[in-house]
C-alpha cells in the first residue's frame, strides 16, 4: 500500500510536462476515443475509480485506474485514498500541475486517468437484467450523469446510451455522476432499433417517459401494491388485467432529448407511454427528475 506521506515517484512539479498535456486532452472527445481512457476529477469520483479498479484486479481483469495524481495536502486530509491506491498508480504532484491536468478551476487536489469501460448490449442481457434506464438523445452532460447516478442508486443493472447521446465521458458528464459511473455497466452508442428489438426479444417491458402517456405512473404503482398485497386465495381485489404494465416485470425506461423529448419512433417501440403525475403548476419535469421518479418506481416494486 501507499503511505501518504511518501511519494510513488518524484514529485510532479512542471504543469508542461508531456504527461501532463496528455492528460489534459481527455478533456476532448477525439483524444478519449484515440486512447480509451478519460479523467476524473475529485476525491468522490477518484474513490469509487480506486475502489473500481481493485475488484477489477482481483477478480483478473485489467485495472480501472491508469494512474492517480494528487496533493500531498489532499492525501493529509484523506488518507483512506492513498490507501486505496498502490505506489505504481498514485503519484505525487503541484496544484500547478493539477490545475493544468483537470477541466475544473479547482480539482480538490486529485485526479485520476481511467480506462473507458466497454461493455457490449450482450454483455448486459446475458445477465438477464430487471432494470435498465436507456438515454435517447440525452445530450446535456449534467442530466445523463444525473441519471446514472439515479439509475445506481435505484438499483438499476445497467444505463444504456443511443447512439445520438452525449459521452458520458465528457467531463462534466463524469462529475455529474459523483463516482456512479464506476458502479454499473453502462452501454454507449447503442442503434436504438437494434436495441428495441433486442428488449423485446428478452422480455423486457420498454416504457417510454412522456409527459403525455396514457398511463399514470402512480396508477401504476398502485396497480403493483394491490397484487402484492392480495391473497393467493384472491379474496381482495385484484387489479383488473388491463391495468398496465406491472413495474415489478423486467423493464427498460425511456428517457429522451430535454427539449423534444422521444421521438416518434422510439415512442412507437414502447410497450406503454407513461406520464408522471404533475400536481402542481408546473408545466413538466426535467428528465433527470423524471427518470429518478420513474426508477425508483419500478426498484420499489421489484424489491418488495
Amino acid at each position: 500500500m501507499h503511505d501518504a506521506g511518501r511519494s510513488a515517484a518524484p514529485l510532479m512539479s512542471n504543469p508542461r510536462a508531456d504527461r501532463v498535456k496528455e492528460a489534459a486532452k481527455l478533456a476532448g472527445r477525439s483524444a478519449r476515443l484515440k486512447t480509451g481512457r478519460f479523467l476524473a476529477e475529485g476525491p468522490q469520483a477518484v474513490r469509487e475509480a480506486l475502489v473500481a479498479h481493485r475488484a477489477a484486479v482481483a477478480d483478473g481483469r485489467p485495472g480501472v485506474v491508469v494512474e492517480a495524481y494528487a496533493t500531498q495536502a489532499c492525501l493529509d486530509r484523506l488518507p483512506e485514498l492513498a490507501e486505496l491506491a498502490d505506489q505504481a498508480t498514485l503519484r505525487l504532484a503541484t496544484d500547478e500541475v493539477l490545475a493544468a491536468m483537470a477541466d475544473t478551476v479547482s480539482p480538490q487536489g486529485i485526479v485520476a486517468v481511467c480506462r473507458i469501460q466497454s461493455p457490449s448490449l450482450d454483455d448486459v442481457l446475458a445477465t438477464r437484467p430487471k432494470l435498465l434506464a436507456v438515454m435517447c438523445e440525452v445530450r446535456d452532460p449534467g442530466n445523463a450523469g444525473t441519471i446514472l447516478r439515479a439509475a445506481d442508486s435505484a438499483g438499476a443493472d445497467a444505463v444504456i446510451l443511443t447512439a445520438s447521446s452525449v459521452d458520458i465521458h465528457n467531463p462534466k458528464a463524469v462529475r455529474s455522476t459523483v463516482g456512479s459511473l464506476f458502479h454499473l455497466p453502462v452501454v454507449s452508442g447503442v442503434d436504438f432499433a437494434e436495441l428495441s428489438s433486442r428488449l423485446r426479444t428478452a422480455g423486457i417491458t420498454i416504457l417510454a417517459a412522456d409527459g403525455y402517456g396514457s398511463q399514470d405512473l402512480d396508477s401504476l404503482q398502485d396497480s403493483s401494491a394491490l397484487r402484492r398485497l392480495a391473497p393467493v386465495s384472491g379474496d381482495l381485489a385484484q387489479a383488473p388485467a388491463d391495468a398496465g404494465p406491472r413495474l415489478e416485470d423486467p423493464t427498460a425506461w425511456l428517457f429522451g432529448n430535454e427539449a423534444q423529448g422521444l421521438a416518434e419512433d422510439e415512442l412507437a417501440a414502447a410497450d406503454y407511454r407513461v406520464a408522471v403525475p404533475v400536481y402542481g403548476q408546473a408545466e413538466s419535469l426535467n428528465v433527470g427528475t423524471a427518470a429518478t421518479v420513474c426508477l425508483y418506481a419500478s426498484a420499489r416494486a421489484q424489491n418488495r
